[in-house]
């Protein structure tokens, strides 16, 4: 294949390819007891995710921050306290599900009363999160491996394929899954249906007899 084409089918897998990052710049208010404020987002197991935290300055506050996933063990990644400027997390996930990125200001004792929360004591936050591919630092690579511009793009579509192929390995999971739950629910609907058939029918069977020996006692049937 010549190298043009080459170069235009890596730059349209790449144009094509969703990437799963995530940015996002919010005001995070201060207090002595701050409630918390986490930023979600999926990821597949043992993936890598890249946590840049920028924080603005604050004078009386600290902010601390932890990486925690939505799994029923509520899985704990990270926790740092005081966090400040640009702030680097980098954690591997254990399960598929959703990652939190959570954050809380806290308000020193003399710049408050307990429980207040004003616009004047807060801190921005710019927060950017990067999950899979997006989290390599294929320059890193390029350098160390002494890679080309190609060579680097073709390691970086090699990344994104191995995503791709995850990512429908996943798919096709949940599909077998749902499969199976459509079908166990289906049977179980039958068996339901099944019984109150039947239920009905011998229902009605002993309302017959029933009524049958009451006209008898009555002598109102022979």
């Amino acid at each position: 294949m010549p190298r043009s084409w080459t170069l235009c089918l890596v730059t349209l897998l790449l144009v094509l390819h969703v990437s799963p990052v995530s940015a996002i710049k919010f005001n995070l208010p201060a207090s002595r007891y701050p409630p918390k404020k986490c930023i979600w987002n999926p990821a597949h197991a043992d993936q890598l995710v890249i946590v840049t935290a920028n924080v603005g300055p604050g004078a009386g506050q600290r902010v601390d921050v932890e990486i925690v996933d939505g799994s029923p063990q509520k899985n704990i990644y990270l926790s740092k306290r005081a966090i400040k400027a640009e702030t680097r997390l980098a954690i591997t996930t254990h399960v598929d599900g959703d990652v939190g990125v959570c954050f809380r200001n806290y308000l020193d004792n003399s710049f408050a009363k307990p429980g207040e929360m004003t616009n004047a004591t807060s801190r921005i936050i710019d927060l950017d999160v990067d999950i899979g591919a997006d989290a390599v630092d294929y320059n890193a690579i390029a350098n160390q491996e002494s890679l080309s511009g190609l060579e680097t793009e073709m390691r970086k579509l090699e990344g994104i394929v191995k995503e791709i192929v995850v990512e429908m390995g996943y798919l096709e999971t949940r599909e077998a899954r749902f499969a199976s739950t459509n079908l166990s629910t289906n049977e179980r609907v039958q068996n339901f249906a099944w019984f109150s058939f039947f239920a009905l029918i011998g229902l009605g069977a002993w309302q017959i007899f029933h009524l049958r020996a009451f006209f008898k006692r009555k002598y109102l049937i022979d």
